[in-house]
């Protein structure tokens, strides 16, 4: 089926952000043509909207979409003694597909078609299932590697080793990870700040474009040198590292270094589930036009999906946003560039694509279950 969306204002994101004249042509799920005289069984009148490549939200643990805004203005510790110590746990196999698919759901809603779910929680083959019902394109990330050889994730999805050493957990049982992740052609994410684990992964021969690290808060210079040097990439989630005392996102260091990094929402128990929140909180020392990127192709880069995602290139998926410019906290837009850092916001989005598909962003069901899962856990 062909599909041309017409009368939009098309923003592209590569190589830099710029409006590109003409309309969007999609085929087989995947972007045709951009230009003037293309035409199609199908129409799509964009008028008064923003087109662009959907966001990508490179580092969220979606189940805790349950969890949302449980507590805001909770520390590092009193986060992970409450969320991964006490109620983590307790979730069932019903609680993690329901909490998946609701959280899947909130990301698309936000303008978001690719998550990177950092998945530290039980019961794996439900939370794949959350997202693959759900629709979005996603990474799903677990480190269970065992479960990893299992799982058969539908085409949108891909799978990959959410790694908890050499921070989190012994050296040596990092590079068994990183070895069964490579010889599974996986993608590899962990968490770390600080000094001295940079360094650790170095020796171990464990850094690579393969792997992304999360925050990076702390790093040193000759950290950022063996990163760039060995094409690991980064993601930073400001907002959360801001409440939570991680320190000063590393954003401009990090792309100052030639390191390809991306934005992440995080978690939802502090911070909301949308991605424009998360570009506002990146702004300083950023420009806007960066931001965006990081928002869009640098975070497709960054969870090594750049081939398939971030940019209205012909030949990629065609995972598209579509945001009102007609609304009150949009209108008049000058640039729109800075319109969709600046000021977009959830209530813009007009309508999500996946892979030229309009996709369902909300459903009465998966609330309600939703709603049963945050009753039970927080009684």
């Amino acid at each position: 089926m062909r599909t041309l969306i017409t009368n939009a204002t098309l923003l592209d994101t590569d190589p830099q952000p710029r409006v590109v004249d003409g309309d969007l042509l999609i085929e087989d799920g995947r972007i045709a043509a951009v230009g003037r005289g293309l035409s199609a069984d199908h129409v799509v009148d964009a008028e008064r909207a923003i087109v662009m490549p959907g966001l990508v939200d490179a580092h969220r643990h979606v189940w805790q979409s349950v969890l949302r805004s449980l507590n805001p203005d909770a520390t590092l510790g009193e986060y992970l003694d409450l969320v991964l110590g006490r109620l983590g746990p307790s979730f069932t196999e019903d609680d993690v597909h329901a909490a998946n698919h609701w959280g899947a759901l909130d990301a698309l809603d936000a303008g978001i078609t690719t998550l990177y779910d950092w998945s530290h929680v039980p019961h794996p083959e439900a939370a794949l299932d959350g997202l693959a019902r759900a629709g979005v394109r996603a990474v799903f990330a677990h480190p269970d590697r065992e479960a990893l050889t299992r799982l058969r994730p539908p085409a949108h999805v891909t799978l990959a080793l959410a790694a908890t050493g050499p921070v989190y957990g012994p050296v040596e049982e990092a590079v068994q990870d990183w070895k069964t992740a490579r010889e599974m052609g996986l993608h590899i994410s962990l968490h770390a700040t600080g000094t001295g684990a940079v360094e650790s992964m170095h020796r171990h021969g464990l850094l690579g474009p393969d792997v992304m690290v999360v925050h990076g808060n702390g790093f040193t210079d000759r950290a950022l040198r063996m990163m760039a040097d060995a094409g690991t990439t980064a993601t930073v989630t400001p907002a959360v590292e801001a409440q939570m005392g991680h320190g000063a996102a590393e954003t401009t260091r990090f792309r100052a270094g030639g390191i390809a990094t991306g934005l992440g929402v995080d978690t939802v128990v502090t911070v909301p589930g949308d991605l424009f929140s998360v570009m506002r909180a990146a702004l300083p020392g950023t420009p806007a036009a960066e931001v965006l990127r990081m928002a869009t192709i640098e975070g497709a880069r960054a969870i090594g999906l750049d081939r398939e995602i971030g940019s209205l290139a012909p030949g990629k998926h065609a995972d598209l946003v579509m945001i009102s410019t007609d609304t009150p906290g949009m209108a008049p837009v000058g640039d729109p560039v800075r319109a969709v850092v600046g000021s977009a916001g959830r209530a813009d989005v007009r309508a999500v694509f996946v892979s030229g598909r309009r996709v369902e962003t909300t459903s009465a069901r998966a609330r309600e279950r939703a709603e049963e899962v945050r009753a039970r856990l927080t009684a």
